[in-house]
């Protein structure tokens, strides 16, 4: 009976989208403020009938309800509880539900904090987001409903995937598709400013804090699935190019891209049409990963692989929704139209320039992802595109990325003279010269291109951060305004998280070194200044699987450092094998042991590796979701202090808050 609840709970969800969808843009038509008005309780009815969906789905997986086809497919009575409810979104029909109950969550937050914008405007945002919710919803029901009955019901389920059991399916997929989904406003805010004929509008600002929300979310969610590949999947390795991967990282470079236009369009009015494309685009981009991930056509040990018709179906909604969204601007971009009035040597035109390195990284990753699938489709054979065409066109784009984004904080509004840019520039990039090349020289003992414009790179990228963030907040000291605001603080550390990646992926790509032998008790090797001692072999009893353990002693020189446990586990169920890493960490870096093929009675095949300052990484990540959670956190602050005291404050004041 549940099920069916929660079956008929999503046809209600679809329904209250469906009407949100239509209903208010009568309203609109004929200005009825009245009709207009039900976009909100429609937003929020949509919201609350897809969570009742998916909160009852979890409850029948809490319940082993194995009559439910999707249920009994990926879980199992001796699956831990919460791996259970994470099970939810391990698969294709539950992901997708998840993916829909994101959609309606970000409508409806929309609709919450929107409710003193403008009326008519914020209700054609809730309508795009309705009709996508209805689209999505309708798409579920007939073609991937995670409600389905199997009869006669199965006495045990499958099992959830192996691969998925780690608590990397309780984070990662969620915070992956609220990064996803939440473009989905900054599309609705595109479509709204094309649809709308009231230029004064100013939906850059408020579109604004959802994209970086958006970012913030995906940002996680893509560390979160190179932290999980890490240590789960036994290669050690952080990035492979694979084509989710890709799917993810296209987005986020034109969602990052989309962050620093609308910059450019809320205070200097100046490169909406670039803005309004970037926004389609990257909603665009998102569909495109769940077609990827859905539809079978490409390869990948992240893909659900499922029936491709599937993936006809998302990808026939993408051209339809990329085709109405491109003829709408076509149709309106001329109302969004200015002449640029910005000089060559301008902070707009870095952001440009930026902005335009990006679109053409997401465009190379784009074709090494999609060539191959093309190649074959015209019957040319076959053919592979890995890791050196994406490194030989991605690392040089990034590197002339990270020239602009230290001059893009440091250079002024509008055009600067050539003396002022000298000035500002002269001591960060020296001092960046001069520090990059002696750190690469103290780690290579000579000189390593790519490792050395890496360490200039991030001492630049930091440095011209810290020198942006003094000089505004001498700049107001000086002029009895306060101290630098906010968003200022929340630039820094994005910045210098950039940083901190840049050094973690140039390091551990060039001075990673392992060894593999055979190893059983007594046996030593030894590594990067290391002995690994092999202790004994424990066999071990888990909820659904059993496993071998085996016990290596670390030591240098001389002193024990660590009792590393890498296993072998053999899921019963699904009877698959599955190798879990040992690690021991240092801020320095990794010692990671895989545990392969058994090859006698007590020997097996090990992987040690040595992965230097691999965590600033995911160090680096946080930082930048740092970064992105406190420019939200100013715009919310600024939006309140101006609600509450604008009628008492100074214009100057009041701008400074804005900005």
């Amino acid at each position: 009976m549940i099920p069916e609840v929660g079956h008929y709970a999503l046809i209600l969800g679809f329904a209250f989208a469906l009407l949100g969808g239509t209903v208010p843009v009568v309203g609109l038509i004929k200005k009825d403020s009245y009709l207009t008005r039900y976009a909100w309780p429609l937003s929020y009815g949509a919201f609350i009938f897809i969570s009742v969906a998916i909160i009852l789905l979890g409850y029948s997986f809490a319940a082993d309800d194995f009559s439910v086809a999707y249920i009994a497919h990926h879980s199992n009575s001796q699956l831990p509880l919460f791996f259970k409810i994470a099970a939810v979104w391990g698969g294709h029909e539950g992901s997708f539900l998840f993916w829909l109950f994101s959609l309606s969550g970000w409508a409806a937050a929309v609709a919450y904090c929107s409710r003193q914008r403008d009326e008519a405007f914020i209700a054609r945002v809730l309508v795009t987001l309705a009709i996508l919710t209805a689209v999505f919803s309708l798409f579920l029901l007939l073609v991937s409903n995670p409600f389905l009955r199997l009869l006669p019901a199965p006495l045990e389920g499958r099992d959830l995937n192996p691969m998925l059991q780690d608590i990397g399916l309780i984070f990662h997929p969620p915070m992956l598709y609220l990064g996803y989904v939440g473009f989905a406003v900054s599309f609705a805010f595109a479509i709204a400013a094309l649809t709308t004929k009231n230029k004064g509008i100013p939906w850059a600002r408020w579109s604004r804090p959802w994209t970086v929300a958006s970012w913030v979310f995906l940002t996680g969610g893509i560390a979160l699935g190179s932290w999980w590949a890490y240590y789960e999947l036994g290669w050690g390795g952080w990035w492979f190019w694979d084509p989710v991967e890709n799917a993810s990282l296209m987005p986020w470079l034109t969602g990052t891209a989309l962050m620093h236009s609308l910059i450019i369009t809320e205070y200097r009015k100046a490169l909406s049409n670039w803005t309004l494309l970037l926004a389609i685009f990257t909603f665009s981009l998102s569909l495109l990963g769940t077609f990827i991930v859905r539809s079978g056509v490409l390869t990948s040990v992240h893909a659900f692989a499922v029936d491709p018709t599937r993936g006809v179906t998302l990808l026939a909604i993408l051209g339809v929704l990329l085709i109405i969204s491109l003829v709408l601007f076509a149709l309106n971009a001329e109302r969004h139209s200015r002449p640029a009035t910005f000089g060559f040597l301008s902070k707009e035109a870095t952001f440009l320039a930026g902005n335009s390195l990006l679109a053409v990284a997401t465009l190379t990753i784009l074709l090494g992802t999609f060539y191959p699938m093309v190649f074959q489709a015209l019957d040319l054979g076959n053919i592979s595109v890995g890791a050196p065409y994406f490194n030989a066109l991605f690392v040089p784009l990034s590197f002339l990325f990270f020239i602009f984004m230290g001059f893009g904080v440091l250079i002024r509004w509008h055009r600067v003279s050539t003396d002022d840019l000298i000035t500002r520039t002269l001591t960060p990039m020296s001092v960046s010269i001069v520090l990059g090349v002696a750190l690469s020289v103290w780690f290579e003992r000579g000189i390593n291109l790519v490792v050395c414009l890496s360490f200039i790179s991030a001492i630049w990228i930091s440095l011209t951060a810290i020198q942006a963030f003094y000089l505004r907040h001498r700049a107001l000291r000086e002029r009895q305004l306060g101290h630098a605001p906010l968003r200022l603080i929340a630039m820094v550390i994005a910045h210098c998280g950039v940083a901190v990646t840049i050094i973690g992926a140039a390091l551990v790509s060039y001075y990673s070194v392992e060894t593999s032998n055979k190893m059983g008790p007594g046996d030593v090797l030894n590594l990067s200044g290391y002995q690994f001692v092999y202790r004994e072999t424990e066999l071990l009893i888990g909820p659904n699987y059993t496993a071998e353990q085996a016990n290596i002693e670390v030591s240098k020189d001389g002193q024990f450092e660590a009792m590393i446990q890498p296993q072998r586990r053999h899921y019963t169920v699904r009877t698959m094998n599955m190798s879990e890493p040992g690690i021991k960490w240092y801020w320095q870096g990794d010692i990671y042991i895989t545990l392969a093929e058994k090859l006698n009675r007590t020997d097996y095949a090990v992987r040690i590796q040595y992965k230097p300052f691999v965590r600033w990484l995911w160090i680096g990540s946080i930082m930048m979701m740092l970064g992105g959670a406190l420019a939200v956190l100013a715009r919310l602050r600024v939006k309140a202090m101006y609600s509450r005291e604008s009628k008492a404050l100074s214009p100057t004041t009041i701008v400074m808050w804005k900005q």
